[in-house]
């Protein structure tokens, strides 16, 4: 079966082994556990930003750079796709872990959560369990982990410490903008599923979404980022399913359902005090979405790309 820990593992090697290039700082903990950060206090850019969402991915996925116009003003954007959707991005990208030993909490995502199963239901759901001596882990953070983090998912991912790898990203770094907009493929399959579909039916994904230029402000950067997946996202699947249930849920998917749609995201979140479970969940999906039945061949096309608020939201 494929391991998604040992995919990401060799593409984490290549990190390490080409840290200056990639522009990211590696550190052993006293546990022999490896810290690559490639945001907190490193400058990792696009190049890092890119490796970080293929190791997001598990290594069942690729990630390139592109260029697209938004309302007259160009932005790099990430092309996203996989051929394992339902392994690569919920058996790994998916966010769905705390880290959260005494003195330390982060939130965590990537191939270990495949290890820990974390949340377990959603392996249930895919059918699919890791097995690997290494555990790969994306830790967004704004702080390096102590060594006690390290002992914590090796204890739930049944690996020896040493063989624990933790991938530090920030939104308030190039790599982290470029990691969060390769999220745009997740974003829009997590869609599906809260609307019934079932993601080990969908055979094919594939999208792209603009990188937002960095912010100092913490909550302006990840209203930036959400923005681009939100309002800049677009995002494409071949499923095995009839017409009449993709088209049924196409319709339902963009983000333009939200009652809160033409709002920055910024705008949205301050308005709750960045308290998320106040949102509508309509909002966290592509702006615009194509399914695609591998029955028929037929295509369902909704929503599109709102060229106002991302340029709004770089002001």
């Amino acid at each position: 079966m494929l391991s998604v820990n040992r995919l990401a593992y060799e593409l984490v090697s290549e990190l390490v082994k080409r840290k200056e290039y990639y522009r990211v700082e590696v550190d052993k903990l006293p546990s022999g556990a490896t810290v690559v950060d490639t945001g907190v206090e490193a400058h990792g850019g696009y190049e890092a930003g890119l490796m970080v969402t293929r190791i997001a991915m598990g290594g069942a996925g690729s990630a390139h750079l592109s260029y697209a116009d938004y309302g007259g003003v160009g932005l790099p954007s990430v092309v996203v796709s996989t051929d394992c959707p339902a392994v690569a991005l919920f058996g790994a990208q998916l966010a769905g872990w705390k880290i959260k030993p005494e003195g330390y909490s982060a939130d965590s995502s990537g191939p270990a959560r495949a290890l820990a199963l974390k949340p377990k239901e959603v392996y249930q759901k895919i059918g699919y369990r890791d097995e690997s001596d290494v555990a790969v882990i994306l830790l967004e953070t704004e702080e390096k982990p102590p060594d006690s983090a390290a002992h914590y998912i090796a204890e739930r991912c049944n690996v020896k410490p040493e063989n624990v790898y933790m991938v530090l990203t920030s939104t308030r770094s190039m790599a982290g903008m470029v990691q969060i907009s390769g999220r745009i493929v997740e974003t829009g399959l997590f869609r599906l599923d809260v609307l019934g579909l079932d993601p080990k039916k969908v055979l094919y994904g594939a999208g792209y979404a603009p990188i937002m230029p960095v912010h100092v402000d913490a909550g302006k950067a990840m209203g930036r980022a959400e923005d681009a997946l939100t309002y800049g996202g677009v995002t494409t699947y071949l499923v095995d399913e009839a017409e009449d249930k993709l088209r049924e849920v196409a319709e339902k998917a963009p983000s333009s359902n939200c009652k809160d749609y033409g709002k920055t995201s910024y705008e949205i979140y301050k308005a709750v005090d960045f308290d998320f479970t106040r949102i509508d969940p309509a909002l966290f999906a592509p702006a615009a979405i194509s399914l695609t039945s591998a029955q028929t061949g037929a295509t369902f096309t909704y929503g599109k790309v709102n060229d106002r608020i991302i340029l709004h939201s770089l002001k």
